[in-house]
């Protein structure tokens, strides 16, 4: 039974993606399914050209799938689209502000066309991100530009961030004025983000889930802490008619003489016994960063897609 217009949707989701696809003549998303919880900081994670700017675009409206359905904030993308927009703050590094007109104009043009505005925070986050409000965009930095687009995004207080690689090319203390700000939006329940990055490290820093893609491709999603503790690298030596146990999830990742490594993606305490006691000798089982989990979940994509 379809909800009628005039009656609220209920949700617990901020976005919903079901079947996504989107070909391009050297390109293609391939059957992208994602669920972005309400009051959640979400993290995509994937090399250049994976794909995470097209979804983005997608769930905006401003690129229309081949097929598959997308909703955000409980709508339709394709319905409404309007009132929906007017909670989401979309931030793309390619987007523009008049270079000869200053941060003020911007702010006031902005004010005027969102009734959501919020003066006093958009004064604070001058003060925070170092701004003056009566300098031209023509003089500003590049990182000077960037804090300046996420004000006037912010200030709006939308309900869905979607931000696409916002501190690409800032310098270390302006990415983490950034960071920090957006860890502060979320202390409100009700606000969620959608962060892409190739940056693991930032993407860590404050997502709750973190969702690898790779050549059009969702190849793992899952909770952060879920991530670090399910993964882990051995190393062992093992004779070179050592064969590995049955272990779901364990792969090999590089062999020199007899030293053998290899990662796993579904960690139990009992899996060390399980390796010792197969002719090997482990010689260290380590946690993995971020970044690591993400380069062995994108080779191993790779290979299944190959197989």
């Amino acid at each position: 039974m379809s909800t009628a217009l005039n009656q609220p949707h209920q949700t617990t989701a901020a976005a919903s993606l079901r079947g996504i696809a989107k070909s391009y003549k050297h390109f293609r998303l391939n059957n992208i399914d994602l669920e972005i919880e309400l009051g959640t900081v979400n993290g995509l994670i994937g090399p250049n050209g994976a794909g995470k700017s097209t979804i983005m675009r997608i769930m905006m409206g401003l690129v229309t799938p081949d097929q598959g359905t997308v909703s955000v904030l409980g709508q339709p993308i394709s319905s409404r689209e309007a009132s929906a927009k007017q909670d989401i703050g979309y931030f793309s590094d390619d987007m523009r502000l008049y270079k000869s007109e200053s941060i003020a104009f911007h702010m006031q043009f902005v004010r005027s066309l969102f009734s959501s505005w919020d003066e006093v925070y958009a004064q604070q986050l001058l003060d925070r991100f170092g701004l003056i409000a009566q300098q031209k965009i023509k003089g500003l930095s590049h990182g000077q530009r960037v804090k300046s687009l996420l004000l006037l995004i912010l200030a709006r207080r939308p309900k869905l961030l979607i931000l696409d690689e916002p501190t690409n090319g800032l310098d270390p203390v302006a990415k983490q004025e950034v960071l920090s700000e957006l860890m502060q939006i979320v202390n409100d329940e009700t606000r969620t983000i959608l962060y892409s990055s190739h940056n693991t490290q930032d993407v860590e820093q404050i997502s709750d889930t973190i969702t690898f893609i790779d050549r059009g491709r969702v190849i793992a999603s899952n909770n952060r802490d879920e991530f670090l503790d399910g993964w882990r690298r051995f190393k062992l030596q093992a004779p070179q008619n050592w064969q590995a146990p049955a272990i779901d999830g364990l792969r090999p990742e590089s062999t020199f003489g007899n030293l053998r490594v290899m990662t796993l993606d579904r960690y139990q305490a009992e899996v060390e016994n399980r390796l010792q006691s197969s002719g090997a000798t482990l010689e260290a089982s380590e946690a993995m960063t971020l970044e690591e989990i993400f380069v062995a979940a994108v080779l191993r994509g790779r290979e299944e897609k190959q197989q």
